[in-house]
């Protein structure tokens, strides 16, 4: 006879986890075959082209090709393209300083970004911002700031131009974990919920403010029910699965075209990299992020679009030499690319 009936209790809930699992990959399957093919081609392709460009981004950082900070974006990519790739052109995106693949997926070219990073007259700001401060007016990316929270405030007065203007566009504003603890953050979530504003925040939480885990410096760990102070939507999503990233931005854009309502969505993600290149990342042991990497979000992708019989072996292949390609093209228009005349020093400088 038990003694206090727990083996019961553990067997009901590895049953409810198993079941949960098998759920939601059923629910992933489905969504697969509703999804236009080109579409997940081109959503598998840019987070591809991700990961080789920010690999290729900390090789040559390494031989001294890139100067200054530079931070990487390796095991995030299905938070950007999730999130990214259910936008409309017209509608606006903000981040912090991990935004080379984000200034990608929103149209800005590999090259010019690569030329960027360079420091070449070819960059997309002409060699003026370097790694943290993409930028595009005519592609709607504003940013690319390195002052931590300090883009959610720029980011809430963006959808308060969109609501202004009587469009039913939408705001995109990235920012991680630490940037929670900013008063900033506070301050834009009240006024946004307030005056009904088109902003889907999202936390990408990797779970690490530079070289201090999460646990060390929040109080509570929920970033999304920080949200409920506010009355504001929130949801907590899988960071690793570009689907789910996917699904729940949609669920927040549609209700931020609907009546202007804000969204909080807290993205659980890791990154594989250290903080920037100049971190070694000696307070994270190999144990933990190994754990991590075997939910590479690429690979959980790919091996949802094969079982579900979307993409084969031949499809990977052809999508992984275009990435390659498309990174050496950068490269070389980096290489080539001269550097900004000095005239140049003083042009676009506010005062």
């Amino acid at each position: 006879m038990e003694k206090s009936g727990e083996p019961v209790t553990d067997t009901v809930n590895l049953k409810t986890a198993k079941s949960e699992h098998l759920d939601r990959k059923k629910a992933q399957k489905s969504s697969l075959k509703n999804l236009d093919k080109e579409l997940l081609r081109e959503m598998l392709y840019q987070m591809v082209l991700g990961r080789f460009f920010e690999q290729k981004c900390a090789e040559v950082y390494r031989i001294g090709k890139i100067g200054g900070f530079c931070h990487l974006y390796i095991g995030q990519e299905a938070v950007g393209v999730g999130a990214l790739m259910a936008l409309r052109d017209d509608d606006y995106v903000i981040t912090a300083y991990r935004d080379h693949v984000q200034a990608m997926i929103k149209g800005i070219t590999p090259e010019a970004v690569m030329a960027e990073l360079y420091g070449k007259s070819g960059g997309n700001v002409g060699g003026k911002g370097g790694s943290m401060h993409m930028f595009s007016k005519e592609k709607g990316f504003f940013g690319g700031h390195g002052i931590v929270g300090g883009q959610i405030g720029v980011g809430t007065g963006m959808a308060y131009a969109q609501k202004y203007k009587g469009t039913d566009a939408v705001t995109l504003c990235f920012f991680g974990e630490a940037a929670v603890n900013q008063g900033m953050f506070h301050e834009s979530l009240n006024m946004a919920q307030l005056w009904k504003l088109p902003i889907i925040y999202i936390c990408e939480n990797n779970q690490y403010g530079m070289g201090t885990s999460q646990t060390r410096a929040m109080s509570i760990s929920s970033v999304a029910q920080k949200a409920e102070a506010y009355g504001m939507a929130n949801e907590f999503v899988d960071g690793m699965d570009v689907l789910a990233v996917r699904e729940a931005t949609t669920r927040a854009i549609e209700r931020a075209r609907q009546d202007g309502s804000p969204t909080l969505l807290e993205i659980r993600c890791y990154r594989f990299m250290g903080h920037s290149m100049s971190d070694p990342g000696k307070y994270r042991t190999s144990d933990e992020i190994k754990k991590n990497q075997e939910r590479d979000p690429i690979f959980l992708f790919k091996e949802s679009l094969k079982e579900a019989k979307v993409f084969g072996d031949a499809d990977f292949a052809e999508i992984e030499t275009r990435a390659k390609e498309a990174v050496e093209k950068a490269v070389k228009f980096a290489d080539e690319s001269p550097l900004p005349d000095e005239k140049e020093l003083f042009t676009g400088v506010l005062a």
